[in-house]
């Protein structure tokens, strides 16, 4: 199960965060994975101060986003990277590693995030593809919209044909890390949310129970 949120960052923030990409210094991609051989694209240098005021833009809408507190449940927020692909540049199909250094602490990647910057009308090609089963699901989000999907999932992003690919991404540890028990948590508050008060008293409590011990149970 994956979910998109349309407008994860405001237009505002959207632009602020386009304007420190072109100041931002990149590197090459392969300095995260350099086993990897389908890997061709760039990566924000973790060092670099112009970048590190993007990732604080985007860190906050995570944050204040309670639509993805729901669904994610998270515990621990690695700090968003830029990504960028120019014309040729790829990742070829791959899933995200079970652990992040992050700080010199392991953080589990439960959930990837990607959070799209250029719009889509830009560039040609890279849409992000995730593999479900037999079925392939390509997204090319538009500005300042993100999509989360579990980290165990193959993806990949296929050539840029033309025009230039920005995205940040970022990887999510989660309170509850089986994503079967996240998808009957996040399927129940939605009930919650929208049957909830037309539901009689008790059995809305009821369902307040279940949910708090399911939580309570499966946290970890």
């Amino acid at each position: 199960m994956f979910l998109q949120i349309e407008n994860l960052l405001t237009q505002a923030e959207v632009r602020s965060v386009e304007e420190l990409a072109a100041r931002t210094k990149f590197l090459s991609g392969r300095l995260s994975n350099p086993h990897n051989a389908t890997k061709d694209n760039t990566i924000q240098d973790p060092a670099d101060p112009v970048g590190q005021q993007a990732s604080q833009i985007v860190l906050a809408a995570l944050q204040r986003s309670e639509e993805m507190r729901n669904f994610v449940l998270p515990r621990r927020i690695a700090v968003p990277q830029f990504l960028r692909y120019g014309k040729g540049m790829t990742y070829g199909a791959h899933a995200d590693a079970a652990f992040m250094n992050i700080g010199g602490q392991l953080l589990r990647s439960d959930v990837s995030c990607t959070i799209f910057i250029s719009d889509p009308a830009s560039y040609q090609g890279g849409e992000l593809t995730i593999y479900l089963g037999s079925e392939a699901v390509q997204v090319k989000g538009k500005p300042g919209s993100a999509v989360f999907y579990p980290s165990t999932t193959l993806h990949q992003v296929p050539p840029v044909s033309s025009g230039e690919r920005l995205v940040m991404i970022t990887f999510i540890e989660s309170q509850v890390p089986d994503q079967a028990q996240r998808d009957l948590l996040y399927t129940l508050n939605e009930v919650r949310a929208l049957e909830g008060l037309r539901i009689d008293w008790q059995n809305r409590m009821r369902l307040e129970y279940v949910l708090a011990n399911l939580l309570r149970m499966w946290s970890r």
